[in-house]
């Protein structure tokens, strides 16, 4: 949080403050701090947070897409391999 506070806009600070916050069970506010992490850098494994936090918010559609849109760009990503094999039913994306 005192990162956050220096640098509200950085997305790596995005990232981790709403990666915390899915930790805490803190679903809404991880969301929305990840979307906002994400829209400043459209990264793999922020892509990969978020799919998470709204695939346990309920929102697999939306957490799917995502998670389609940044494999076509990095088809071999790790990350979002391991995230997806580990949320879903094994199934080509």
């Amino acid at each position: 949080e005192q990162a956050h506070a220096l640098n509200p806009e950085d997305p790596a600070v995005l990232d981790s403050l709403g990666w915390v916050n899915y930790r805490l069970g803190n679903l809404d506010e991880a969301e929305r701090l990840l979307r906002q992490a994400l829209e400043r850098f459209p990264d793999q494994e922020v892509a990969a947070h978020l799919g998470e936090v709204l695939w346990a918010n309920g929102k697999q559609r939306e957490a799917r897409q995502i998670w389609e849109k940044f494999l076509k760009e990095q088809p071999d990503s790790p990350i979002l391999r391991s995230t997806i094999k580990r949320l879903t039913d094994p199934r080509p994306f």
